[in-house]
């Protein structure tokens, strides 16, 4: 039974979009009024779109509604034949996003972004796609089968192109230059965004990956523990890695040698800068890529976990005129962001500063900084002795590497200059051992050595998930829970959650020993005591050791008994 121009009116002021283009497809002659009829039925019936019901009952072509559809929402309609070959990288646009919505990225042209659409009426889509692009999104009309048969054969492509490579052999040229090639397709590009993007959500601090017989590990490095993410098929496997050292500037066709370089990119709108290393293995070549994040850098001494009486010396240790400040801790410890924090507190209006690093992880503001290029001969040695005749007031030095260094660094230290550096040594005291062993004579270190801060980094235990408990009586004895005046009431484990990623932690907290030089401990390096002679010292003087300190952050619920014996390698029996 055919409908009335009344009854068809109300009907297209409820069913606007569907009506119209039923409209236009009888209008055409593709379609009889009552054969739309029956597809509205079969539509109220099993739901569904409009137009993939007129195909499924065979009542018009894929093509004529795709075509209708488009002249219903002026729009133009693209064949396959008129899809570019592969589609293109827009910073911004997520590469899953566009696929699952079959969006066909065509070209951007000034401000406006082409795309093809299976459904260009989807407003949130456009909406989207232009909030995450900055551009304006113009639209054609494109069938979602021809949209997924580009991105597939894309893919296609550039795999057979791997797997043909991998299986032959070449000469040395021109396999670079194939590499080059495959490496900036739009697969590989997609994939080392992807493996780089997930730091964002694991607030990873490290990518690693890593060549084995059965294919490039990937794996991330979060609040100081590694876990394993993906595994990149073996014959990917140099492809991934190539696109990592052109984005990082390094030879690519260097494949023996170890390389360093770094990444500027953007991620989920956060800047990132990656510092990129690469060695070679039996499998082929390691890459580790430090992720520094500008964005989530605490340039504050108050936010790192320093007890009060510590963070108190340690500021009147930077108020000092002269001297050396070393901060030691084996490496990922968070010394150089410790560093960073002591100089964001000084004046850099009231001081000339300048810092020697290698390599400049962040740009701090007012402050001069040098980047150590050792392939032209500037070294840590060379660029300290050029930058004493800058007259600085404060020199922070990235690492004390050699006995030449240190050597400046006491000299500098020793006419009237405030030097920070790194160290690295497990404890505080042994810091005093290790100039002693790069040449510094001990009554050098007695007038120039102010305090030396020893620093490790424990998980923050999961605030959504740890549990409480109660030691036993045995436990609070072995852990030195029960004395120093340290509550020993219920204590917390890590249990796991969705906040954490099962992992029962969630972020990092410091833990401190601050050393500061008094006569007992001059009296004591110049006596040649070792270094646990010296640590002995300097704790009946009132230094708290890093397990002290780690044991009342256990107490004070921030972090588990567990993490920080595994942090400080204590054997306490629990």
């Amino acid at each position: 039974m055919s409908v009335s121009n009344t009854e068809k009116t109300a009907m297209s002021e409820i069913l606007a979009p569907e009506v119209a283009l039923g409209e236009l497809l009888i209008k055409s002659g593709k379609l009889s009024s009552r054969d739309f009829d029956r597809a509205l039925a079969a539509r109220d019936e099993t739901g569904g779109d409009i137009s993939a019901v007129l195909v499924n009952l065979g009542l018009v072509s894929e093509v004529d509604v795709a075509i209708t559809q488009a002249q219903a929402l002026g729009v133009p309609f693209l064949s396959a034949e008129q899809l570019p070959e592969t589609p293109i990288d827009v910073d911004g646009l997520n590469r899953d996003f566009v696929r699952l919505h079959h969006v066909f990225p065509i070209s951007v042209e000034g401000s406006s972004l082409v795309v093809a659409m299976a459904q260009p009426e989807r407003g949130f889509v456009v909406k989207a796609l232009e909030l995450a692009s900055g551009l304006k999104v113009v639209a054609s009309l494109a069938l979602e089968s021809d949209i997924d048969r580009a991105f597939a054969a894309e893919d296609t492509a550039v795999d057979q192109q791997l797997d043909e490579k991998s299986g032959q052999d070449s000469d040395a040229g021109d396999f670079v230059e194939h590499l080059k090639d495959i490496a900036s397709e739009a697969p590989v590009i997609r994939l080392v965004n992807q493996i780089i993007g997930r730091v964002i959500d694991l607030r990873a601090s490290d990518i690693h990956l890593e060549p084995f017989d059965d294919g490039l590990h990937v794996r991330y490095r979060v609040d100081g523990a590694i876990y394993m993410a993906d595994v990149v098929p073996h014959q990917h496997s140099a492809a991934v890695n190539s696109r990592v050292k052109l984005m990082a500037h390094l030879d690519i066709a260097e494949r023996r040698l170890p390389q360093d370089g770094r990444i500027k990119t953007r991620v989920k709108g956060r800047e990132l800068d990656l510092r990129v290393s690469t060695v070679p293995t039996v499998y082929g070549e390691s890459v580790v890529m430090r992720v520094l994040d500008r964005t989530s850098v605490r340039y504050s001494l108050e936010s790192m976990g320093f007890a009060p009486e510590s963070l108190e010396r340690f500021n009147q240790l930077l108020s000092k005129p002269h001297g050396i400040l070393l901060i030691t801790g084996p490496t990922g410890s968070g010394k150089t962001t410790t560093l960073y924090s002591a100089l964001s507190k000084l004046d850099a209006n009231a001081h000339k500063i300048i810092t020697v690093e290698e390599p400049v992880e962040y740009q701090l503001e007012g402050i001069n900084q040098i980047q150590v290029h050792q392939q032209i001969g500037l070294t840590f040695a060379n660029a300290l002795r050029s930058i004493l005749r800058q007259d600085p007031d404060i020199i922070m030095i990235g690492e004390m590497r050699d006995s030449e260094t240190a050597q400046i660094a006491v000299q500098s230290a020793l006419t009237g200059h405030l030097v920070l550096s790194t160290l690295h040594t497990n404890t505080a005291a042994g810091a005093i051992v290790r100039l002693q062993d790069m040449g510094i004579e001990p009554y050098l270190i007695t007038s120039s050595l102010n305090g030396v801060l020893s620093q490790r980094l424990v998980r923050r235990l999961c605030d959504s998930c740890k549990q409480p408990y109660l030691p036993n009586n045995v436990f609070l004895e072995r852990s030195r829970l029960d004395r120093n005046d340290i509550n020993s009431g219920q204590l917390y484990r890590a249990i796991g959650c969705e906040q954490c990623r099962h992992t029962g932690y969630s972020g990092r907290c410091g833990i401190h020993e601050l050393l500061v030089l008094d006569d007992s401990l001059r009296r004591g390096i110049l006596d040649g005591l070792d270094s646990t002679a010296l640590h002995a010292r300097a704790v009946s003087g009132g230094m708290s050791s890093l397990y002290e300190d780690g044991v009342r952050k256990v107490a004070a619920g921030i972090t588990s008994m567990e993490e920080l014996l595994r942090v400080t390698e204590d054997s306490v029996d629990a």
